[in-house]
């Protein structure tokens, strides 16, 4: 017997090979995605009181009521939008589950998705799984999405447009001049969104988050994908949701309750409890990892690397073509053996190779490890 593929041509991720590589060398790992620090203790007594006290069984299929309502008081807090907690909210295992049901809800063999180079390592594959094909754009050096030939790439095959914002791996985030492009090609098309947002409340410089779901042109359209791993440093607890419209819903609740069917209980009571009594702290996200930012920039002044701009997220792309020829996979190896830090390359997250040379760095780390990046000179 012999197993036919569906990825044959898929190997280790780089994330896992750079992470391996940064362990043999003991070096200062920079590439890992999540922070290296612990959730706020309060989620954590949450938790262990839900988990003492019978929350240890299956929850609804479309999330726990509590934490439901948590997110549609949330939303109307920063946003002045409100979900329906009922039929408009789904709770998820994680983002990349959501990702997966909404892609899945959309696609049928021989759709078009446009996603946008570098992109989210988890879109592609996805969208082929459900006998898609996805259409690969690359953004501009600066990272901007280039409307005309997104106009050009349009057919009658393409179902759905993929944003991510603010950014994995490039930390930029959309404006309203995007919207406006984005609804004067969507509008008389039967051409579905989804917005990758689990970044939304990581934005810095006062700016504001973004999002076709947020746009009441394109909120019925638009499925809008958010993580709490990252609001509140949890990133193993995989709690993601999903909001959008009714009838998205449906067709959204259908794929996911085949897919995990539910999320565990104390997870989302504890996450509920946050949102309750901390909500401050998701307001005050950006301006935490905003100082994150500036310390780590301040830290790389002398390393040589020409850093980007950096609007929201927590990783900071760096460019390294004044110090290296090597491609920038071999130059992220070369960091690690060389200088004891890890990095991931960019061009992990293209269809073709880019001709930059940059990688890309988390700054989501302790005050302490931080300072470390200021050892990184050429």
């Amino acid at each position: 017997m012999k197993l036919k593929s569906k990825f044959p041509h898929m190997e280790t991720t780089i994330f896992s090979k750079i992470s391996a590589l940064a362990a043999e060398y003991k070096a200062h790992n920079f590439g890992q995605g999540f922070p290296n620090f612990e959730p706020d203790p309060y989620l954590i007594k949450r938790l262990d009181f839900h988990s003492k006290n019978k929350a240890n069984q299956y929850a609804p299929m479309h999330g726990m009521q509590a934490l439901r309502e948590s997110i549609t008081f949330m939303m109307q807090d920063i946003y002045k939008v409100s979900p329906n907690a009922n039929t408009e909210v789904t709770i998820t295992s994680g983002a990349t589950e959501a990702l997966f049901c909404a892609i899945s809800a959309l696609v049928h063999p021989g759709d078009e998705v446009i996603v946008f180079d570098p992109c989210y390592d988890s879109y592609v594959p996805n969208i082929e799984l459900n006998g898609g094909k996805a259409i690969r754009i690359p953004l501009t050096d600066d990272y901007e999405i280039p409307w005309d030939i997104v106009s050009n790439k349009i057919t009658t095959k393409t179902k759905c447009i993929i944003l991510n914002s603010p950014h994995n791996p490039t930390g930029k985030i959309l404006t309203q001049a995007d919207l406006d492009f984005l609804w004067m090609l969507v509008q008389d098309k039967n051409i579905y969104l989804i917005s990758d947002e689990v970044y939304q409340h990581i934005i810095f410089d006062e700016k504001e988050h973004i999002s076709p779901y947020l746009d009441k042109r394109m909120c019925d359209r638009t499925f809008s994908i958010s993580s709490f791993g990252k609001t509140f440093h949890a990133t193993g607890w995989k709690v993601g949701y999903c909001l959008a419209s009714e009838e998205l819903t449906w067709e959204f609740r259908k794929i996911h309750q085949y897919i995990t069917f539910c999320t565990p209980q104390n997870l989302q009571l504890a996450i509920s409890d946050m949102l309750s009594q901390k909500l401050n702290q998701v307001k005050e996200l950006g301006l935490f990892y905003q100082e994150k930012r500036d310390a780590f920039k301040s830290n790389l002044s002398q390393s040589g690397f020409k850093l980007l701009p950096v609007e929201g997220s927590y990783f900071q792309v760096v460019d390294y073509k004044g110090i290296s020829d090597l491609d920038d996979t071999e130059f992220a190896v070369d960091l690690v053996k060389s200088k004891g830090f890890a990095t991931i390359p960019l061009s992990v997250f293209y269809e073709a190779k880019p001709h930059t040379k940059r990688v890309r760095l988390c700054f989501a780390k302790t005050d302490d490890v931080l300072k470390e990046i200021a050892k990184l000179q050429f």
